[in-house]
C-alpha cells in the first residue's frame, strides 16, 4: 500500500464518517472533552480507539515501549497533566498487552542499543518479582505474567505521581485502572488494580496544597 493509498483512505474515512455523523467534525473543531487518558504502548496491534469502540475526540491517547509512566519522562508526565489538569478525565488507563516486545525485551540479556536505557525500569521490574516469574511454566507464561505485573507497576508509579496525588488531594474525581489485552482474540481483561483517592497510600507522595 502506497502513501497515496493511506490520503486516499482517509478521504474515504472522513466522507463515511461526515455522512453517518455530519455533527461529528465540526464539533470536535471547537473543542474536546474525552473522559478518559489511555496510556498504552506503541504496538501497531493495539489500536486503542478501535479496541474500545470510542470516536475521535473521546480518547486522550499516549503512547510509548511498554506502556511505561517514568517520572522522568516529561513527555507522559505532560500528557497526564494536561489531561488532569486541563481535559478533567475522570479515568486514566494504563493498558498493556501479551507478547510485548518490550517487555521481553527487557527480560533478556541481548543489547537492544538505546531501548535498553528505556527498558532499564522493566528489567528492574523482572529482578524485583524474580520468584513469582521463576516459578511460572515455560516461556510464554513467564512473558506473559511479567506483563500483567509490568502493568500493575506502571499503575503504582501513576498513583504516587504528583499529579495525581495533587488531584485527589483537591478532591477531583479520578481513577485509575490495569488492563492488558489479548493481541489473540481482541480481548481487553481488567488486572482488579484500579486505584482512587480512597485507595491506601504513603503520605510520602501527597504533596502540600
Amino acid at each position: 500500500m502506497s502513501l497515496s493509498d493511506l490520503i486516499e483512505n482517509n478521504r474515504q474515512w472522513a466522507e463515511t464518517v461526515s455522512r453517518e455523523q455530519p455533527d461529528l467534525f465540526p464539533t470536535l473543531a471547537k473543542q474536546q472533552h474525552p473522559k478518559y487518558l489511555w496510556i498504552g504502548c506503541s504496538d501497531s496491534r493495539v489500536p486503542a480507539n478501535e479496541i474500545v469502540g470510542l470516536l475521535p475526540g473521546e480518547l486522550f491517547v499516549h503512547r510509548n515501549v511498554a506502556n511505561l509512566v517514568k517520572h522522568v519522562d516529561f513527555n507522559c508526565q505532560s500528557v497526564i497533566q494536561y489531561a488532569v489538569d486541563v481535559l478533567g478525565v475522570e479515568h486514566i488507563i494504563v493498558c498493556g498487552h501479551y507478547g510485548c516486545g518490550g517487555v521481553k525485551v527487557a527480560m533478556g540479556q541481548d543489547n537492544a542499543g538505546i531501548s535498553d536505557y528505556w527498558l532499564r525500569s522493566v528489567k528492574d521490574i523482572c529482578v524485583r518479582h524474580h520468584d513469582e516469574i521463576a516459578s511460572c511454566d515455560g516461556g510464554d507464561a513467564k512473558l506473559a505474567r511479567m506483563c500483567e505485573i509490568n502493568v500493575v507497576e506502571q499503575v503504582s508509579n501513576l498513583a504516587n505521581s504528583k499529579i495525581v496525588q495533587t488531584a485527589w488531594k483537591r478532591g477531583q474525581k479520578l481513577h485509575i485502572h490495569g488492563w492488558i489485552y489479548s493481541i489473540e482474540d481482541g480481548i481487553i481483561n481488567d488486572l482488579k488494580v484500579s486505584r482512587d483517592a480512597s485507595s491506601p497510600g504513603d503520605d510520602i507522595y501527597m504533596p502540600e496544597l
